[in-house]
């Protein structure tokens, strides 16, 4: 009994004087951090801000010592809740999640954009050239159309339709569902194309630049069968209402898988892991305002394509967007963020 004790007194003077050597630091860290959780940031000194990192790890090490020695259960709690607060301050994201999204639409979105500024002009050549293949394989050869375009999206739109058939499908639908159920299949396709073009690229790319061809090829398809009866204007017209918003989201994301695997292939004077990680940082800025491009689009497609039945207020309404993407992205400066400054790899 005596010996048990002796050894219970020994540890609670071992926690003492552990407690004893340390609990200045401790304090300090506490109050600083008391201090910032209440956005009380002018009374802390300069003195105590630039000591912050250092007690910090001076805690987090005592956290270790009191694990590994056992110490008592008060003692221990108090240094977990203390890390776990401390770290939060020295390591945890600096601005709200409205703060961080006025500074992405703010600057942040275009900057990243122009930095893969290369890149997009790969992809837009890449697609351009998968729109006229498109063309000239179902223009040699019509059986081409079904391999190129699914049998869902086509539906009365194949290679021997009339023209006042084709006609239909695009203007005066604005009570029917036919073409709205060609409308949500052509998105949600879009929305994998340009999900898997951005997955796709840590395969240096390619992947990503051949389901562009693939993806455009199937509207080189549609474009060769609309302009073989006639309605070739009124066909774009009715894709630009959405379509320039849409293609414009596709192009960035294929750009931004090209830019992952661009900096895999060919990573300059920096190591491969520091150069892919930057870029990968600057695509998944870019693969943030693509979901939100796709979102716009979807409304575009819903209401205004449906609300619009003339190819004139079509093309107008797409010109509009194609020129309001093409300020935010090249025009606009804003405040640039971290992902802005980097340059592409």
């Amino acid at each position: 009994m005596t010996a048990s004790f002796s050894a219970i007194e020994s540890a609670a003077l071992r926690s003492d004087r552990f407690r004893l050597e340390r609990e200045s630091d401790w304090q300090r860290l506490e109050a600083i951090v008391t201090r910032m959780e209440k956005g009380r940031l002018r009374r802390i000194s300069d003195e105590d801000l630039l000591a912050l990192p250092g007690l910090y790890r001076t805690v987090a090490s005592s956290l270790s010592i009191a694990r590994e020695t056992s110490l008592d259960a008060a003692t221990l709690a108090y240094l977990e809740s203390l890390v776990q607060r401390a770290w939060f301050v020295v390591y945890g994201p600096r601005t709200s999640l409205w703060e961080w999204f006025r500074g992405f639409l703010g600057g942040g979105w275009s900057a990243a954009v122009r930095a893969i500024w290369f890149d997009i002009l790969i992809a837009l050549a890449v697609m351009v050239a998968g729109t006229v293949v498109g063309w000239l394989l179902v223009a040699n050869d019509p059986e081409w159309f079904y391999a190129l375009v699914p049998g869902g999206m086509s539906g009365e739109r194949v290679p021997g339709a009339t023209a006042e058939a084709l006609r239909s499908t695009i203007f005066g639908n604005s009570g029917q569902n036919g073409m709205s159920v060609f409308a949500a299949q052509l998105f949600s396709n879009n929305a994998q194309v340009s999900i898997l073009a951005f997955a796709l690229g840590f395969a240096l790319g390619v992947p990503s630049l051949l389901l562009l061809v693939h993806n455009m090829a199937s509207l080189g398809a549609m474009l060769w069968l609309f302009h073989g009866a006639g309605l070739a204007t009124d066909f774009a017209g009715w894709l630009a209402v959405h379509g320039t918003t849409e293609l414009f989201a596709i192009l960035l994301a294929g750009a931004a898988g090209l830019h992952i695997g661009r900096s895999l292939a060919f990573p300059g004077q920096k190591p491969v892991l520091q150069s892919t990680a930057e870029a990968g940082r600057r695509a998944a800025l870019v693969m943030t305002g693509v979901v939100l491009m796709l979102i716009v689009a979807a409304l575009l497609e819903g209401f205004a394509r449906q609300l619009v039945d003339q190819t004139p207020g079509r093309f107008a309404i797409g010109g509009f967007m194609l020129a309001a993407w093409l300020a935010y992205f090249f025009a606009f400066r804003g405040n640039q963020g971290r992902s802005g400054r980097d340059h592409a790899g």
